[in-house]
């Protein structure tokens, strides 16, 4: 897999992220990680202050969460994107494609 098939970030509504501009992720790319069940985002900034790029849709650069279903070699390949939404209040911000693999 390239790096231009790399699975887009199709949604995200953590609006307290400052690469979430209306819904949608600016940073390059995210890096999915966590642990117990969780899929963290975890390039999850909280600040007021909004970065990223201006033309960007961002896609996911690396997966450390090896138990899921899209994952292959630690790259992400779930078809037609990742969302992403705020989590539970012990995670800032989770992936909600992240389905575990069945052992």
């Amino acid at each position: 897999m390239s790096m231009t098939e790399m699975p887009a970030v199709s949604e995200c509504t953590v609006t307290g992220c400052s690469y979430n501009h209306d819904i949608q992720c600016h940073a390059f790319a995210i890096t999915v990680s966590g642990e117990d069940g969780a899929a963290d985002c975890a390039t999850f900034i909280p600040l007021a202050r909004k970065g990223g790029l201006p033309r960007v849709v961002a896609q996911v650069g690396a997966c450390s969460r090896s138990n899921c279903v899209h994952n292959s070699e630690l790259e992400c390949t779930a078809p037609g994107g990742i969302r992403v939404a705020p989590g539970d209040g012990s995670h800032d911000a989770n992936c909600l494609t992240y389905q575990a693999a069945s052992r």
